[in-house]
C-alpha cells in the first residue's frame, strides 16, 4: 500500500457549508493554495448517504487530518475508548495520517460544551500524559495536542502554560499542534508575551499549526469564535512563529459566519505566501 501522505503547506477546515463550492472546484482542480483539509471526526464518523459520498470524493484525492473536539484529555471520566476505535477505523478508511486533540477537558459526567483549562500541576502532567498514551495505544499512532484558548485560569497551578505543555509532551511522547490564534487570545486575556511563549515551544514536536479569527469583546477580552477574518497581530505572530520554530503545515479554521469560498481563499493563500517566503529565506541561509 502506498504511504499515506502527511499534510504540508496551507490547509482549510472542511465544513459542510463549503462542500457545494468545493465540489464544483474539484472538477477543474482545487485552488493551488489548498494543500490539505482538516475535519472534526465526531461530525463525520457516523455520517452516511450523500455527505459520506461527498467526503470520499475529497479524501480519495487530497490529504485530510482529524482534529478532535470531545475526547476530554483532562477529564475525570474514563477516556471514550469506543469513540477512539471509531476514529481509528474512520482514519484508516479515509487514509488520514494524523489525529490531534485539545490539551483541555470538556466533560464532567456530561459534556460541558466548552474547553476548560487543566490545572498546571505535576499530578496533572502524569494524569493527562497517561490518557494521551492510552489514546495513542488505541489509535496505534502518536497524536498531537493543541494549546487551547480559555477565559478563566485553573484554580491551582505549579507552573506556567509553556512549562506544562512541554512537560506533557515529554511525559506522553506525543506531538504538538500549535494554535497561533489561541496563543494570541490567551496572551491578551491573561496579559503575557506571546513571543516569549513561542520561544519555549519545542519545534521538533510541532506537526502543524492553526490560524483563525476571533471576536474582540473588550480591550482585554477576546472570544475565540473562528467566525471572522484573521487580524494583523495574529498574522504577525504566525510570521514570528515560522521564524522561531520553522515553517510547519498551517490550517485556516472558520467554523461560524462561513463566507463563500472565494472570501476564504485569500487567507489560505496568505498562509502559503508566508510559508514560501520563510522557505526561501531558509534556503538562502543554507
Amino acid at each position: 500500500m502506498p504511504e499515506i501522505p502527511r499534510p504540508h503547506g496551507a490547509g482549510l477546515g472542511f465544513r459542510r457549508d463549503l462542500i457545494p463550492e468545493l465540489l464544483t472546484a474539484l472538477k477543474s482542480g482545487l485552488p493551488q493554495a489548498i494543500q490539505f483539509f482538516e475535519l472534526a471526526p465526531e461530525n463525520w464518523i457516523d455520517m452516511g448517504g450523500r455527505h459520506a459520498h461527498d467526503l470520499c470524493q475529497f479524501t480519495e484525492r487530497h490529504t485530510f487530518v482529524c482534529h478532535g473536539l470531545s475526547l476530554s484529555l483532562g477529564g475525570l471520566t474514563p477516556l471514550d475508548e469506543a469513540l477512539l476505535r471509531k476514529i481509528r477505523a474512520f482514519m484508516g478508511r479515509h487514509r488520514m495520517p494524523l489525529y490531534t486533540e485539545h490539551l483541555s477537558y470538556c466533560s464532567d459526567h456530561g459534556h460541558l460544551y466548552d474547553l476548560m483549562p487543566i490545572p498546571a500541576t505535576w499530578e496533572s502532567v502524569k494524569y493527562v500524559a497517561g490518557r494521551i498514551r492510552q489514546a495513542q495505544d488505541i489509535l496505534e499512532q502518536r497524536i498531537a495536542i493543541e494549546n487551547a484558548s480559555y477565559y478563566v485560569a485553573a484554580p491551582i497551578n505549579e507552573m506556567d502554560e509553556p512549562a506544562f505543555i512541554n512537560a506533557v509532551l515529554e511525559e506522553a511522547d506525543c506531538w504538538l499542534h500549535l494554535d497561533v490564534n489561541n496563543l494570541y487570545v490567551n496572551s491578551v486575556n491573561f496579559k503575557f508575551d506571546p513571543v516569549e511563549y513561542l520561544k519555549r515551544m519545542p519545534a521538533e514536536r510541532i506537526v502543524y499549526m492553526h490560524m483563525a479569527g476571533h471576536h474582540q469583546e473588550a480591550p482585554d477580552l477576546i472570544i475565540d469564535t473562528h467566525g471572522a477574518e484573521i487580524i494583523d497581530p495574529v498574522w504577525q505572530l504566525l510570521d514570528t512563529a515560522y521564524s522561531l520554530l520553522g515553517t510547519h503545515p498551517t490550517c485556516l479554521e472558520r467554523d461560524f459566519n462561513i463566507p463563500p469560498l472565494a472570501e476564504l481563499l485569500p487567507e489560505v493563500a496568505r498562509i502559503a505566501r508566508l510559508q514560501a517566503a520563510h522557505a526561501s529565506r531558509s534556503a538562502r541561509a543554507a
